[in-house]
């Protein structure tokens, strides 16, 4: 069997063949590989008599390292506080605040309103005259206790 020589574009090579994945499947994991194999690459520039274990070898321990030292680095990146924190959870914004029921709660179900809608809530059964408070929401329906 005769021994295959592998020169540095071909490292390169799968270098461009990793970023055109990461192109097609963004989650930076590919960039990873393509950094590495652009780097083993680089060393068979300078030292092309590196066998090809060694060259795997590197190639391996540099895809590990470099794919452990972003996900090291990204998951301590602090995120920016919003000033509108409920921005796309509207209903999340009504949690705490006290409402009249518009129909009462029967079954476990009724209707209050916010501002100019209606919203659907479930909690203890109680009458319409009732004052109930938002302690949580599931999808659009609030979860409500009644007030006393």
């Amino acid at each position: 069997m005769q021994a295959v020589d592998i020169v540095f574009w071909y490292w390169w090579m799968l270098a461009v063949g990793f970023l055109a994945i990461e192109l097609l499947a963004p989650g930076f994991f590919f960039l990873w590989l393509a950094v590495s194999s652009f780097v083993v690459g680089l060393l068979m520039l300078f030292v092309p008599l590196i066998s090809l274990e060694i060259q795997l070898m590197l190639f391996s321990v540099l895809s590990v390292l470099t794919v452990l030292g972003w996900r090291q680095f990204a998951g301590h990146r602090k995120t920016n506080v919003s000033d509108h924190p409920f921005l796309n959870q509207r209903g999340a914004q009504y949690i705490g605040r006290t409402f009249s029921l518009v129909t009462p709660i029967e079954n476990g179900e009724g209707k209050i309103k916010v501002g100019d809608s209606l919203w659907l809530v479930r909690g203890p059964d109680c009458s319409q005259d009732c004052k109930v408070k938002v302690i949580g929401i599931k999808g659009t329906v609030f979860d409500v206790e009644i007030c006393r």
